[in-house]
């Protein structure tokens, strides 16, 4: 029986499989099976998708290096992203492909109907594609120009760092435009439909206000796509080809669209934050010219970061799930990603927090109270539950402590706020092994009188296991069960919510095991990281990075005044791009200095700092203003803080401002 039969769906973005997945890509979907689970607790009938995004360019310069037709290719890189999924044990009800045939079917459908209706028009485009993010860029959104010596743009590098060629193609395009207007309103109407807020505020800012530009939906090019039965030379343009999955999966355009009916519009989709763009503008107004419901919520989720930033095969500085699975079982994972990693913000990965979260809240936390409590349970009592009547205030208390618990996960969960859940729980947890320590069992054990009193200490100790372990399903799907057996619960059915007497009349095990033994952190640490070092041998970019260090050391020291004059080849050199100020504050200990947080178009935050207190006392005003900053400088420490970069301003005698630019200009664009 569902909840007032009530449904959700949530989705995943489909992955490119281009190659091997990450824990990074790996995050989104815990997270998603993370939310499905725990609406499946809580009574939803729950539809849960993700799959592949088998298209384009890309899949087909891939398969024809490794001499493999492009649907051999894919049929390959799909079986082992599923086979990636169930290690991780993945609950997804469905998992698309745009290779099936149905979703090939309908997206034909869907682009015909479009092009009939006036909202995709036949052109020409001309403009730069990056084949690794399979994107299109104009000038101005290039992370990086380059230039011949007349000044002539020759390419360039998109934001993702990907370099971009000039294309010039026949084009079919969607009129963006047209839908703008209705979008913002849109917004406006449902404030929650984009979340976090800050991924909002980029969308307006950086592509709507500025003017939507049509969108070029169809390449001639090559191949490797959905072609368009009535220009059958063009193929649909991959990304939306990869946005109609979301419908085509639930049998729209088909003969039957019962659970597109039944599930549609989505709760919630995530996606990572590089794909906002695409899920909160392009998404809807396609979504709006087809005249379907919109989405409930887009929430685009922060990067999973390495000390040395993104995680990329070509930096070397990746971590796979398998390993880390291989070595410490799946529960860490999944607590790690959902417990470590700031949802909506970006978080980094070290081998070092790894193995402290598995030794600090596993073992020693969550371990030894389910250790502890199993041992005096046989101890004391012969191993059976006896009793869960509250005998004293500290029985009623620790009741009361897990009533507030389960308020406060049930308010964090439903706001995807999966660190706070997990948090909430573990205080829980700190609660009970403090109620231990409290009601002092082996004391109570010496005095008959006291008997009553004990049985209800043991009994509130394996009833409160009972619920840490229904709260932590969601995420860790292999402890619960383990934690159940040793209580000698019955998994499918002791699963009420409820502080009640569930364990009463059961028998523990006799022979209990730690479910997180305590781990060697150096040993470890060394692990992970000589794992680590070995991917990056692969990839080649441990030569790489010892090169630029020894390159980096040979250069020499900037002299203290600038020359009179500088060459072109000089100027060039200097990277000013502009950004805009999410934050702003005080920095510690220092009397001038302002510490900014920027967003500079590549997705990831810099920040910057700079002595200019002095001259906006009012600092807070600066927050969501555009500025210039020249931001390949290199990196210094400043009171112990890191600045990445310098901000432009100008100087007259005792007047000094930043140098603004109006909100036109998009985060990220090259001065020149």
């Amino acid at each position: 029986m569902t909840k007032d039969n009530k449904t959700f769906y949530i989705t995943t973005p489909i992955y490119y499989p281009s190659g091997k997945l990450t824990i990074g890509n790996s995050y989104t979907t815990i997270a998603a099976d993370t939310l499905a689970r725990y609406k499946r607790n809580e009574g939803y009938d729950v539809f849960f998708l993700t799959g592949t995004d088998e298209h384009g360019l890309k899949i087909e310069q891939k398969a024809e290096a490794k001499n493999m037709e492009p649907q051999e290719y894919v049929d390959m890189m799909a079986a082992d992203i599923k086979k990636l999924w169930k290690t991780l044990e993945i609950s997804n009800d469905k998992f698309i492909r745009t290779t099936d045939d149905y979703h090939v079917k309908a997206v034909q459908k869907i682009v015909e109907k479009l092009i009939s209706q006036g909202d995709i028009y036949l052109g020409e485009y001309t403009g730069w594609y990056s084949v690794d993010d399979e994107e299109y860029f104009t000038e101005s959104q290039l992370a990086e120009v380059f230039r011949d010596k007349d000044g002539n743009v020759t390419g360039g590098k998109a934001p993702s760092g990907h370099e971009v060629t000039l294309v010039k193609e026949p084009s079919y395009f969607f009129k963006m435009g047209k839908y703008a207007d209705r979008l913002l309103k849109y917004y406006e109407d449902n404030p929650t439909f984009i979340e976090p807020e800050i991924r909002k505020n980029e969308m307006i800012n950086n592509f709507i206000k500025p003017g939507l530009e049509d969108l070029a939906v169809s390449r001639t090019s090559f191949k490797w796509g959905v072609p368009i039965p009535s220009d059958p030379k063009h193929v649909v343009y991959v990304w939306v080809d990869a946005l109609l999955n979301y419908i085509t999966a639930l049998g729209y355009m088909s003969d039957d669209d019962s659970l597109f009916k039944k599930f549609w519009p989505a709760n919630v989709q995530f996606v990572g934050k590089e794909i906002v763009r695409f899920h909160t503008i392009y998404w809807p107004i396609i979504l709006m010219a087809l005249g379907i419901e919109l989405p409930k919520q887009v929430f685009g989720h922060g990067w999973l970061l390495m000390k040395d930033g993104k995680m990329s095969k070509s930096k070397g500085n990746v971590v796979y799930p398998e390993m880390l699975v291989n070595r410490y079982g799946l529960d860490s994972l999944r607590y790690y990603l959902m417990r470590a990693m700031p949802f909506g913000n970006d978080g980094v990965f070290t081998p070092e927090d790894y193995i402290d979260k598995i030794n600090y809240d596993l073992a020693n936390d969550l371990g030894n109270l389910l250790n502890r409590t199993i041992s005096m349970i046989n101890k004391y009592d012969d191993g059976k539950v006896v009793s869960v009547a509250a005998v004293t205030d500290l029985d009623k208390d620790l009741e009361k402590s897990y009533a507030d618990t389960l308020t406060d996960y049930r308010d964090h969960m439903d706001k995807f706020e999966f660190p706070e859940a997990l948090a909430s729980v573990w205080a829980f947890i700190s609660r009970a092994n403090k109620y231990i320590d409290e009601t002092k069992p082996w004391v109570l054990a010496k005095d008959d009188a006291k008997k009553a009193e004990l049985q209800s200490v043991l009994g509130h100790l394996a009833e409160s296991l009972r619920l840490i372990a229904l709260l932590i399903s969601p995420v860790m799907t292999q402890s619960p069960i383990k934690i159940f057996a040793q209580l000698g619960l019955d998994y499918d059915n002791d699963k009420s919510l409820e502080f009640g007497d569930t364990v009463v009349g059961k028998t523990v095990t006799s022979d209990p095991e730690p479910i997180f033994p305590r781990l060697d952190a150096k040993e470890e640490v060394e692990y992970i990281k000589g794992k680590m070092a070995e991917e990056q041998a692969k990839n080649g970019s441990g030569k790489l990075s010892k090169s630029a260090q020894a390159k980096a050391k040979a250069q020499k020291e900037e002299e203290d005044e600038y020359p009179k004059e500088i060459s072109f080849d000089d100027f060039a050199k200097v990277k000013m791009v502009v950004t805009e100020i999410l934050d702003c504050k005080r920095a510690a200990n220092a009397d001038k200095l302002l510490q900014f947080t920027l967003d500079d178009g590549t997705g990831v935050d810099r920040q910057i700092l700079s002595s200019m207190y002095e001259f906006y006392p009012n600092y807070k005003e600066l927050i969501g203003k555009k500025v210039v900053a020249c931001i390949n400088l290199k990196p210094r420490k400043i009171r112990g803080e890191w600045s990445n970069g310098m901000l432009l301003s100008t100087e007259m005698g005792d007047d000094v401002k930043l140098v603004l630019v109006d909100n036109s200009h998009k985060n990220g664009a090259i001065l020149g």
